[in-house]
């Protein structure tokens, strides 16, 4: 699991339309843990969106926004276990990102690429029993990544993000292959630098049901139904916000499918994800797509 910035998707710095984390990211197997070692993952994530939707939900401009991240993610897992039977893990991403921005009216508003923000989770512990597992992590997002107040093609957020979280996978059936997947994260945004603006922290949420069939002795293909929510909870304040505009929070909503194939034998995944988003609130609406791998060495 990761996040990146995503205020680049808007043509001033001081805009916010969306938290950090890529929504969906962990709508699958979101309290399974790796299996124990190195386990490298990579995600690209499509993103585009030609609507942007005011506070009520209703059209105010339409365009082109297009953001593309690569996420490569490291992830270790102890052997041994902790208190209760918890193993520890700890994970960092390393991401890149290319963005662009334009209007039908205006034209071309912004762009840029490059490397984005660091992602670091130092701490995650994980659980596993016969008809559950999770796991809760805390992770903090460095602004790395190049940002300007006053620049148009800005690949990082600007401020420092405090994020914990919580992911459970009920195991419905005895031998495991049906489950219902949720994941929790709350986002705790620093002052952004440059701008003296606070932006509203976000509650992210994605979920899952999957099924999991078996096609060969050595392949097995999980089918599910997804989707992902955002929520801006509280204002975002600083000396150019207005108080509409601080109180005019971000609400996201998208269902979606997701294939992924298991070779248990070879430790390695290959995922495919699509969501539809509705009903947005204060930011852009469209569609993303996630393609995923990872191995285990």
């Amino acid at each position: 699991m990761a996040i990146v910035g995503m205020l680049s998707m808007a043509h001033v710095a001081e805009a916010q339309v969306r938290g950090v984390y890529p929504t969906g990211m962990s709508a699958t197997n979101a309290g399974v843990m790796p299996d124990a070692g190195l386990t490298y993952s990579n995600l690209f994530i499509f993103n585009a969106r030609d609507e942007s939707k005011g506070p009520d939900g209703e059209v105010v401009a339409t365009g082109t926004n297009a953001v593309m991240i690569d996420l490569n993610t490291f992830v270790w897992v102890s052997r041994g276990t902790l208190f209760r039977g918890a193993r520890f893990s700890a994970a960092a991403t390393l991401l890149v990102s290319n963005n662009s921005l334009a209007s039908d009216t205006a034209g071309q508003l912004s762009a840029g690429g490059g490397f984005a923000d660091f992602y670091f989770q130092p701490f995650i512990l994980g659980w596993t029993t016969d008809r559950v597992a999770i796991r809760a992590a805390y992770g903090v997002l460095a602004p790395t990544g190049r940002f300007n107040a006053d620049a148009s093609d800005n690949v990082g957020s600007g401020y420092w993000t405090h994020a914990p979280s919580i992911g459970v996978t009920l195991f419905l059936t005895k031998d495991k292959t049906t489950t219902l997947s949720a994941f929790y994260m709350h986002e705790f945004h620093t002052v952004q630098e440059g701008t003296g603006i606070h932006p509203g922290q976000t509650a992210d949420i994605d979920y899952s049901i999957t099924r999991t069939v078996r096609i060969n002795d050595e392949a097995q293909l999980q089918l599910g139904v997804i989707g992902y929510g955002q929520w801006q909870t509280t204002d975002k304040t600083g000396p150019t916000v207005t108080s509409a505009e601080g109180s005019a929070h971000y609400q996201v909503n998208a269902l979606g499918f997701a294939s992924n194939v298991v070779l248990p034998a070879r430790s390695v995944s290959l995922g495919l994800k699509y969501f539809k988003e509705f009903s947005n609130r204060s930011t852009f609406e469209g569609y993303t797509l996630q393609i995923a791998g990872a191995v285990t060495f």
